[in-house]
């Protein structure tokens, strides 16, 4: 792949906590917070299109750097996706330390610098190892997308982030419906064609935020740089100061989880299943991105006031959960577009729960738990692809002892399910807030009935 209040005007940078410091007026300062919300969601956008670009022509381009089938070449893309995850697990809590020390906008471009690299290193790959090495580069920085999270948490009232996350998250479901498709197309003039069109427009992308991404963060609302807290352990050691942090961030890392399946598994499942095209495959992926950019860009202001953001959470794991079951058993490729419609609501559970949890944090942590966040997203996703890779590998191969292609997707659907309980049993657990329940996704206490069934009333 979260507004209302601004940052610099005129060199001063300023937090959303502070109108009253603003010497213009409630409409122009929405405009301007508008505004810099929609540099980040340009951002964002093309820095997914550049990232799905690729993922037509993968399975192509590993079978023509190593000449095997498709089952192991299944297996040699999870563990391009593992060796990422690892250095991002590693190097994300580093960044998103040094973003609440130095700002938003040196941690966002220099993401965005090092995926042009990393693109240009995999297009001219002479051999796989070339590609493990353009991997690794970019997981250094990781996905710009953390920091892009707390440069809009740094511009946002409470109550607004959970829309404005929303917004963001279908900018980047955006750029899963064009890279796609795009990719599929370039896929035609050869299998590097999409990885250099991606480092281009990554570069581009760097240039654009160069000249007009401004800083979000305050430097009084900044603190020093820490070692004991700028690790995986430290950061995520730090989630458990805030009530239900931990617990979604938990739930947050199952969802990241079971997501993996697509990137780790969809174009070579849909290949070997249904003998997709390139093309085919990338219009596939447009159509389930198209469905969660409208959904995350228009649905949270409807859903959220009518379900609450907990019962929207639980409701959207619980039908990711359903839908992955479903793509499992599909035997037609048509099957796979009737669980589309799925991801209306269940695409509103990760903006929701990233909200949840930025409202129990100050201001000077945001950077911090959006790093311990791209932890966890790294731990599922050196987790994910080995275990889907494996499972496509497994179970598709011709001596598989169940001849079952799409076990990875079953699997991802008993994940997203656990997911959904562990928000419930966080929910139930979290000790009462009396001087927050009158707030969007306040802690809360037992019983559950009265989290989630009376959620509308806290949240609306």
């Amino acid at each position: 792949m979260t507004t209302e209040l601004d940052r610099g005007l005129g060199g001063r940078k300023m937090s959303n906590v502070q109108t009253s410091e603003i010497p213009h007026s409630r409409g122009k300062t929405m405009s301007r917070s508008r505004a810099s919300l929609s540099v980040v969601m340009v951002t964002v956008l093309l820095d997914s299109v550049g990232f799905s670009m690729v993922m037509p022509v993968m399975p192509d381009l590993i079978r023509e750097l190593t000449g095997v089938g498709l089952s192991a070449a299944a297996t040699l893309g999870g563990w391009l996706l593992v060796v990422f995850a690892l250095t991002q697990f590693v190097c994300a809590p580093i960044l998103g330390n040094l973003s609440d020390r130095y700002g938003r906008r040196p941690v966002l471009l220099y993401s965005l610098f090092a995926f042009g690299v990393d693109y240009m290193v995999m297009g001219l790959a002479p051999t796989i190892g070339w590609l493990f090495l353009g991997r690794i580069m970019s997981g250094i920085p990781g996905a710009s997308f953390s920091a892009a999270t707390a440069y809009v948490a740094d511009i946002s009232a409470p109550e607004s982030r959970a829309k404005n996350f929303g917004l963001v998250a279908s900018a980047s479901a955006a750029g899963f419906v064009i890279g796609p498709a795009f990719g599929g197309l370039l896929g035609i003039l050869g299998t590097r064609a999409p990885f250099l069109a991606a480092s281009a427009l990554a570069f581009a992308n760097f240039a654009f935020g160069f000249f007009v991404l401004r800083e979000s963060l305050r430097p009084e609302s900044r603190r020093a740089f820490s070692w004991a807290r700028a690790n995986p352990v430290g950061s995520l050691v730090q989630l458990r100061k805030h009530r239900q942090v931990l617990g979604l961030a938990l739930a947050l890392m199952l969802w990241w989880l079971a997501i993996q399946a697509y990137p780790t598994t969809w174009s070579f499942y849909t290949k070997f299943q249904f003998g997709w095209s390139q093309a085919m495959i990338g219009l596939s992926l447009a159509a389930y991105g198209g469905v969660i950019a409208f959904s995350q860009a228009r649905l949270p202001k409807v859903v959220l006031p009518r379900l609450g953001e907990r019962r929207t959470v639980v409701y959207g794991l619980l039908l990711v959960g359903l839908a992955f079951v479903g793509q499992s058993f599909s035997v037609e490729g048509w099957q796979l577009f009737a669980w589309v419609p799925v991801w209306f609501l269940a695409s509103l559970a990760m903006p929701t729960m990233n909200a949840m949890m930025s409202k129990q944090v100050p201001a000077d942590e945001q950077g911090e738990l959006q790093g311990a966040n791209a932890s966890l997203f790294g731990i599922s996703s050196i987790i994910g692809p080995f275990v889907f890779a494996q499972l496509f590998g497994t179970f598709s191969a011709s001596t598989a002892p169940v001849f079952f292609p799409g076990m990875g997707f079953l699997v991802a659907g008993l994940i997203s399910v656990a997911a959904a309980t562990l928000v419930v049993v966080t929910i139930r657990k979290a000790p009462p807030s009396p001087e927050r329940l009158g707030e969007p996704g306040a802690a809360i206490g037992p019983p559950i009935e009265d989290a989630i069934a009376q959620a509308d009333g806290g949240e609306a």
